[in-house]
């Protein structure tokens, strides 16, 4: 990252800037779907005892309208009932009502006379899964009327629209979707609130214009739009309107008759209806055991993680159980693809457990990139990217070494952008890790062989999956860490990417969760640097230049953080660091890092050889050096003599690749590494030189060669 983009400042007559949600018209227009509009129409009920009538209507692919219900009200046992038997029969499930019964029985249906009804089917089931809906006496297993569903029956869907069309003001979203004829779901919505009179518009017309109508906020208020960072709401359309009746939905400043932003809406729409079945719901909890009250139940990642499931309703109950160690996360979730464990656009849930507070903890994520987070991109929870936090602690224990903990999430995609949808009519591949926790508590790398490797199908929709023996033991501790190491008395240093080395090197010398990589100094393992104070000292940095690529963009600094990061930290964050070299400030006074030159990485020539490498010396020669074209970063540091005894060198946008500097008088006496044959002034392999150092400048080149002699 190179800094923010400053917002604008002040707002004038040309400056005020449409964030715009294009949807609706204003004055009279003639609706695209004749009202009423009650959904598809399924058919009239049969009526065979107790004045049973009523016309039934598809709403969505969930949910039923039954209008004009009539029922004496007279039957002992009597209640909703569908199910996919060729008649209505004892072997249907009971539909609740009111809604707001979904996990137990709800009461016995009272008398109607002309009710309308709105069913939401249970269990996640949809209307091509029943054939019929009953009114059914269970206790005499009679029908009292039915209607059957016609087969091939097309109900009406909410309908995905592309997002904001980003014209001011910071204007932006994820995709929007309308919900039915009258709600938008906007989730991510970014807006800096600066619009002196904006409000969300809609109206007829090729473009947004001053002729259209105001749309209360997500609080139902008319009051001018306040800023928004990364919400997901929903809006409504006042009084009659519906989203057949206009063209566009935009943010729009009336005062100065400005377009912040837009989004058309289709001709051909088909949306349901809006009879309140888009109202959130909660579900009441029942008692969990220790594993979760399910008979679904899978073993993955070598029988190390335990997977339970329970449809509720729209939601998912999932159970993870796990040996975890001490500041250890456990991931599952939905695989970036289908019919292979893919991590890059996963949705996963990260559970654990928060030794600070004694309690369990799980959060959403969205992986958009294969590395660590850096506020914009990477492996990272859906918040810190603008999203919500769609998944809801139930409970969690900790017993015999084993952590279990539960949780709900929509079936849904609520985000279509960062969520994926839960099926239940088939297998879908699933992915699961296990990995360390940073100091923020947020997921860090995680290694080969603590992730699935092969695909991993659950369906979701089972009634009764078990396959579940049990957890297996902890594997034994790892090798031993290899000896710190030391770069002194040198004056001119390299500094580069390579890999972490697993249990031999980055998080047992530091004690630091690692994404995987890290810096190599003179192409040590995140040595420990010493320098004298009033001395110059010149890095060849070669961290990445592509910004669009966060895997490769690690620009290098120097501070007083022992976890770094500066530039995906919060500005009273970045206050709290002290900043020695390699970031500047622009003439908006925003930061910047100035080390930014081309990638060199030390890579595996086959596969991490970490853990039977005896000696540092020895995992070297398992790795190669790759460079892209282009020329190093050069850092000047002159060390100042009220530097603080201890700094850090760091990377710029992501945290924890780097170690220490000890800043130490003129003529110290300083440590070397004991045994090692790289001391003092430790220099790379003599084989790595010429292919390293010849795209150098001649400059550079001189200065890193006379730091290695």
């Amino acid at each position: 990252m190179t800094g923010r983009v400053p917002p604008p400042r002040g707002f004038g007559p040309h400056a005020c800037l449409a964030f715009t949600l294009l949807i609706l018209a204003a004055g009279k227009v003639t609706s695209r779907r004749p009202e009423p509009y009650y959904g598809r129409l399924i058919g009239r009920l049969t009526q065979y005892a107790h004045g049973i009538r009523g016309t039934v209507y598809a709403v969505d692919e969930n949910t039923v309208y039954v209008r004009g219900f009539a029922y004496d009200g007279t039957g002992p046992d009597a209640y909703f009932w569908v199910g996919d038997t060729p008649q209505p029969s004892p072997e249907g499930i009971l539909v609740p009502y009111p809604e707001d019964y979904v996990t137990r029985d709800p009461p016995i249906l009272m008398s109607h006379s002309n009710s309308d009804i709105l069913l939401k089917l249970p269990g996640g089931k949809r209307l091509r899964d029943i054939k019929w809906l009953s009114v059914w006496c269970r206790r005499f297993t009679v029908n009292f009327g039915d209607v059957f569903i016609p087969p091939g029956l097309d109900p009406p869907r909410p309908r995905v629209l592309p997002e904001f069309k980003r014209l001011a003001h910071g204007l932006r979203s994820g995709n929007i979707s309308v919900l039915d004829a009258k709600t938008f779901y906007i989730p991510n919505l970014h807006y800096d609130g600066a619009g002196p009179d904006a409000y969300f518009w809609v109206g007829n017309g090729s473009d947004p214009s001053p002729y259209g109508t105001k749309v209360p906020n997500e609080m139902g208020s008319l009051h001018p739009l306040r800023g928004y960072q990364g919400e997901d709401i929903e809006i409504q359309l006042p009084g009659k309107l519906t989203a057949y009746d206009i063209d566009w939905l935009a943010v729009w400043c009336v005062e100065y008759r400005h377009n912040f932003g837009h989004v058309f809406i289709p001709k051909d729409l088909d949306v349901p209806p809006a009879l309140g079945q888009t109202k959130i719901t909660t579900s009441s909890t029942t008692s969990q055991s220790p594993f979760g009250a399910t008979n679904n139940c899978k073993e993955i990642l070598d029988k190390r993680l335990q997977v339970r499931w329970e449809i509720q309703g729209d939601q998912v109950q999932i159970t993870l159980s796990a040996r975890l160690r001490k500041e250890q996360y456990m991931s599952f979730g939905i695989s970036g693809a289908e019919g292979r464990p893919a991590m890059l656009g996963a949705d996963v849930v990260v559970a654990y457990w928060d030794t600070k507070s004694n309690k369990p903890r799980v959060s959403d994520y969205t992986i958009t990139h294969l590395a660590q987070c850096d506020g914009e991109h990477g492996v990272c929870p859906d918040e810190k990217l603008g999203g919500s936090n769609d998944v809801v602690i139930v409970s969690g224990s900790q017993k015999s070494g084993i952590t279990t903990i539960t949780f709900r999430r929509p079936l849904a995609a609520k985000d279509s952008l960062k969520d994926k949808e839960i099926l239940t009519t088939r297998s879908q591949s699933v992915i699961a890790a296990f990995g360390p926790l940073n100091s923020k508590y947020e997921a860090n790398a995680h290694s080969f062989m603590d992730t699935t490797r092969n695909d991993v199908q659950l369906d979701f929709g089972a009634q009764n999956d078990k396959s579940c023996i049990g957890l297996a033991e902890t594997a034994a501790e790892g090798p031993a860490v290899w000896a710190p190491r030391v770069v002194s008395g040198a004056a001119h240093l390299s500094a580069r990417i390579g890999p972490a080395a697993g249990a031999r090197g980055y998080t047992p010398l530091t004690g630091h969760p690692s994404w995987g990589i890290a810096w190599y100094i003179n192409d040590q393992l995140i040595p420990e640097i010493y320098v004298e104070r009033g001395r110059t000292y010149t890095f060849i940095v070669e961290g990445g230049d592509d910004r669009t690529n966060p895997a490769k963009f690690h620009p290098f600094y120097i501070s007083d953080s022992s976890e770094g990061g500066f530039g995906q930290k919060k500005e009273e964050d970045q206050r709290k660091q002290r900043v020695f070299a390699g970031v500047a400030y622009d003439n908006e006074g925003y930061p910047y890092p100035t080390a930014v030159g081309r990638y060199c990485e030390w890579t595996h020539k086959t596969t991490d050889q970490s853990a039977t490498s005896e000696t540092f010396e020895e995992y070297m020669k398992t790795l190669q050096l790759e460079c892209n074209d282009g020329e190093p970063a050069v850092l000047n540091w002159t060390v100042a003599h009220e530097t603080p005894d201890l700094v850090y060198y760091q990377c710029y946008t992501h945290n924890n690749l780097g170690w220490k500097i000890h800043v130490v008088e003129p003529g110290t006496s300083v440590p070397i590494a004991a045994g090692e044959k790289f001391a003092r002034t430790n220099t790379a392999s003599a084989h790595t030189l010429p292919h390293t150092l010849a795209p150098l400048a001649p400059l550079a080149l001189l200065l890193l060669h006379l730091g290695r002699r």
